[in-house]
């Protein structure tokens, strides 16, 4: 199986380049569909690339970097793993002046503090509901008209 590694230029700026690597086929196959849903372009691996380019230049990373940290959250099996990947998820974007803080009512924000001690698989569903809603409603449009997305689009086109 061969990697490939796929070097985009955004058009707009030449020096910002998107690095797509190491994909057993061309990661950009799917480009096309990453208009038809958030959903599409978070089940993508280059799709989630691509995204958090676009919200690491809306400075709003923090954003996909918690619902991906949420997602591999749920996969843990066993308490000494959850327990420790709970508290970095908590410290990491959750906790007050976190140096990622998500963007979330201070209610779901004083339970998940009041629960980290005990946490379970579903601590951050809650919030991680909401930041999908943020980044579904929001962010996305915004991603699809962006020269990040524009450009992929472009590529994809004149192969």
């Amino acid at each position: 199986m061969i990697h490939k590694s796929v070097l985009c230029t955004v058009k707009k700026n030449p020096l910002k380049m998107i690095r797509l690597c190491c994909f057993p086929t061309d990661p950009l196959g799917d480009v096309e569909t990453w208009s038809e849903s958030v959903d599409k372009v978070l089940s993508c691996k280059a799709g989630q690339i691509a995204f958090r380019e676009f919200l690491k230049s809306e400075y709003s990373e923090e954003n996909i970097l918690f619902w991906l940290a949420c997602e591999e959250y749920k996969k843990i099996k066993t308490v000494p793993e959850m327990i420790s990947s709970a508290n970095r998820i908590y410290s990491e974007f959750v906790q007050t002046e976190s140096p990622r803080q998500i963007n979330i009512d201070c209610g779901t924000r004083e339970n998940i503090t009041n629960n980290i001690s005990k946490p379970t698989l579903a601590s951050f569903d809650t919030a991680q509901k909401h930041i999908y809603s943020l980044l579904a409603r929001d962010c996305y449009p915004r991603f699809l008209k962006s020269d990040i997305y524009q450009g992929l689009l472009r590529r994809n086109d004149s192969r």
